[in-house]
């Protein structure tokens, strides 16, 4: 019997190597000392900063603080509506958390925050796939606003981010290389990963593996070159418009 694959989506406005429109917005959260409101195709983050004047329980007497991150999805991000994340231990949940915070983490020099702890949450207010690459891109967002109005009023001394830390999706499509899955390629992809990057192309983490059969060695290295480059794209795109907003 012939079995009949899946017709590969069809992307609209741009070729298989150019992510999707990205746009963000600082400040949204008048309560947050640091947020950003981030749109990567139609994927919507909502992503805010909490200090808290406590350290990690592993991180006492430590002479630098921590930074940790939390990740929910609304209920109607998606078409079908899905119940409220109430577990904590979801697995799903847990590893986008983890991933989050070795990446924001990664940026930041914690040295000025000694015996605090730094929380990052990231709320996932539309999906239309790459909701955790579309997190740390928000993530980092609001990580420049924070800072930045710390510098403002004077209780920082020295721009604590390291770092410009992105993320992006790539997979193939059948034979094609393509970045940013939305979510209908993202279904269909035979293989994919998630690379976490630096605006210079150097790598923090990459996730994600073949959902149909192997890839080959060169294959693999085709998908992460496409992705490290795709993230110095993105973020100049974000490092551009975050340097347009007026610091608040």
């Amino acid at each position: 019997m012939t079995q009949h694959r899946p017709a590969m989506p069809v992307r609209e406005g741009r070729d298989a190597l150019t992510p999707r429109p990205l746009s963000v917005r600082r400040g949204v959260n008048p309560h947050a000392p640091g947020s950003a409101h981030l749109i990567l195709g139609r994927t919507e983050i909502l992503a805010t900063v909490t200090l808290e004047d406590k350290p990690a329980p592993h991180m006492r007497g430590r002479k630098e603080g921590w930074l940790t991150a939390e990740y929910a999805m609304l209920p109607r991000a998606t078409h079908d509506r899905q119940a409220r994340e109430r577990n904590l231990q979801n697995g799903r949940r847990h590893e986008i958390q983890r991933l989050l915070g070795r990446a924001l983490r990664s940026s930041m020099d914690l040295r000025p925050f000694r015996n605090q702890t730094i929380y990052v949450d990231c709320d996932v207010l539309v999906a239309d796939g790459g909701t955790r690459v579309a997190s740390v891109l928000a993530g980092h967002a609001a990580l420049h606003d924070f800072c930045d109005r710390l510098v403002k009023q004077g209780k920082l001394t020295e721009w604590p981010i390291r770092h410009n830390v992105g993320a992006i999706s790539v997979g193939l499509i059948g034979t094609e290389l393509r970045v940013d899955l939305d979510y209908a390629e993202d279904s269909t992809a035979r293989a994919d990963l998630n690379v976490v990057a630096t605006d210079t192309g150097l790598i923090i983490e990459v996730q994600g593996g073949a959902e149909d059969g192997p890839v080959t060695p060169s294959e693999y290295v085709q998908l992460l070159t496409a992705g490290t480059d795709a993230v110095q794209r993105v973020m100049a795109d974000l490092t551009r418009q975050l340097a347009a907003i007026q610091g608040l």
